[in-house]
């Protein structure tokens, strides 16, 4: 038997977009695999280097033209907050958020491969100049390339409307009758994105493969593995052999974070209801932390208001005229796994972790997401029946009273919401991605 002490079964490289929420997930792989005695090297953003190596794993840096700060991507990104959230917004992103880097991160990937021949590369999905290591050389000349899906699915069906429209499935023929003209409208409309995508990739040296960018994400590398439950993604009858959902992943690593003064009043008798708005789209809390607040103060229940930044109690309090209501517990930062499962409800702007997250620990919620993916993540709540989609990103305080009041008088929501938190414990993520890396 091989001693891994002295000699590392695999050497392994995995990388994630250089925001916070894309880090999580890679790097507690990352971690996971180190501990079972493989050679892992993390590129990444630089902002995350003593987290990286406080997780046991070794940091190298993406190149310097995209090792960008996610708490500033207006400031990283300029022209992108004159756009207001909606299609605008999502073709900049598409265009220079995770376009123009390709031939940036391939070339690093390259380069590191040089000195860490690795065995495998497991990469965030979004990390899309991975993809040239597969399209530009065979199998046995290259590293196994995994993809990690940390978004809902953007994989194209027959079965599901185009990613981004929020739309749940429809079953049978009128279903996907109505799919198909709406990805062909879909097609049309993104054309100009699709030429721009085939440019950037053959400045990579590489031709993109025929078919939306989604597809091709799912579709070239060796492996793709999503990070949910099948009760929790629409399904799709088409989907790859290479297509896997594997659950989700606990907390974050390298993070540790100390428990509040007011800890042990989220074990008393009151429910309990937190809102957060994550981690990226939270420079705003007027957006629905506030008004969460507001809507809940005079209600019999405790209400924490996670912010996710350091001054976040101040912003939030200076927001709500100078004074927190009594019932109300800001914090910058504290440990989900250890809030959620004294959590009755989540109220959320859609983050795909933190949802599934919840729904690890049985709780359901109330989404409110405008940005991004969250519109997506917000129709899936309402689709698996865990929770209500308020359909905005900035809803009036009395709609979340009422949501909140509705989720909490319902035993529906919580029963569904425990039926998945059973399905998730079922999977090990953990360890099928390890099984997989030694497979290949």
């Amino acid at each position: 038997m091989l001693d891994t002490q002295e000699s590392p079964l695999s050497r392994i490289i995995t990388t994630a977009l250089p925001a916070h929420g894309h880090v999580s997930p890679l790097l507690a792989i990352a971690a996971d695999l180190a501990a079972r005695g493989h050679e892992v090297v993390f590129l990444g953003g630089s902002r995350f280097a003593e987290t990286v190596e406080r997780a046991g794993v070794r940091f190298a840096a993406l190149p310097a033209e995209i090792d960008w700060d996610d708490r500033d991507l207006d400031a990283a990104f300029p022209g992108r907050a004159e756009l207001a959230p909606g299609p605008e917004r999502i073709a900049f992103d598409v265009r220079h958020v995770f376009l123009d880097p390709v031939p940036h991160q391939y070339r690093a990937l390259l380069a590191l491969l040089a000195e860490f021949p690795a065995d495998a590369v497991i990469t965030d999905a979004f990390i899309q100049g991975m993809l040239p290591l597969a399209l530009a050389r065979p199998r046995a000349e290259r590293p196994a390339l995994i993809g990690i899906g940390i978004t809902p699915s953007m994989l194209p069906s027959v079965d599901t409307a185009p990613f981004g429209l929020a739309l749940p499935p429809l079953a049978g023929e009128e279903g996907r009758i109505r799919n198909r003209s709406l990805q062909e409208e879909v097609d049309r409309r993104a054309e100009p994105l699709q030429r721009y995508a085939e440019k950037v990739f053959a400045e990579a040296g590489v031709r993109l493969p025929e078919g939306p960018r989604g597809l091709a994400q799912v579709t070239v590398p060796d492996a793709y593995l999503q990070l949910t439950v099948p009760g929790f993604e629409y399904p799709r009858s088409d989907a790859p052999a290479s297509y896997r959902m594997i659950g989700a992943l606990p907390g974050n690593v390298g993070e540790e974070q100390p428990l509040p003064a007011w800890w042990d009043e989220v074990t008393g008798e009151r429910p309990v209801v937190v809102v957060t708005q994550g981690t990226l789209a939270n420079d705003d809390l007027d957006q629905l932390v506030a008004p969460t607040v507001r809507a809940l103060a005079d209600r019999d229940v405790l209400v924490v208001a996670a912010t996710a930044r350091p001054d976040g109690p101040e912003a939030l309090t200076g927001l709500l005229g100078g004074r927190l209501p009594e019932n109300v517990r800001a914090t910058g930062y504290v440990p989900f796994d250890r809030l959620l499962p004294h959590t009755d409800v989540l109220v959320s702007n859609g983050g795909y972790g933190g949802v599934q997250t919840a729904l690890r620990y049985g709780v359901p919620l109330v989404v409110a997401g405008a940005s991004e993916d969250k519109p997506e993540v917000a129709a899936r709540v309402q689709w698996a029946g865990v929770g209500l989609d308020l359909r905005t990103g900035r809803p009036e305080p009395e709609t979340v009273g009422r949501a909140v009041d509705q989720v909490l008088a319902e035993g529906r929501f919580r029963e569904r919401a425990r039926t998945l938190g059973a399905e998730f414990a079922a999977y090990r993520p953990f360890d099928t991605i390890a099984e997989l890396v030694e497979s290949l």
